[in-house]
């Protein structure tokens, strides 16, 4: 048997992870950029309304990720790990492409960290 075939549900796990933090990033943040100056200035309960609609739909992607991961035999250290460098992973790019803020290479150092977090929390497994 593969590696993809004995870990398709940790692998797709993590691609629902990263899907669904796609959204909450920009349910998060998306109204920072709207709101620089020059732009139209939204009501605070529309930004709140926009962004809980958005968060839904990453709602409905990470529950069951989690869910599958946790089938998957990931326990739920290991599942929140997992989703704090998903969590870099896609706020760095979005900070630069969409926020369109500079890189800097704190950026990758917190992300090494992260992946330390992650060999610590699976190290017993190795």
């Amino acid at each position: 048997m593969s590696f993809l075939a004995r870990h398709s549900g940790i692998i797709i796990t993590i691609a629902m992870l990263v899907t669904s933090n796609l959204f909450m990033t920009f349910a998060w943040y998306w109204h920072l950029k709207a709101q620089k100056p020059g732009s139209s200035n939204w009501p605070l309960f529309a930004i709140i309304l926009v962004s809980w609609l958005i968060a839904l739909v990453e709602y409905m992607i990470a529950i069951p990720a989690n869910r599958l991961g946790a089938a998957s035999g990931l326990n739920v250290a290991q599942l929140k790990i997992i989703q704090e460098v998903v969590t870099v992973v896609v706020f760095i790019p979005f900070l630069i492409i969409f926020m369109g803020e500079k890189w800097r290479w704190d950026y990758l150092w917190a992300l090494l960290c992260m992946v330390g977090a992650v060999y610590f929390v699976n190290r017993s497994n190795l």
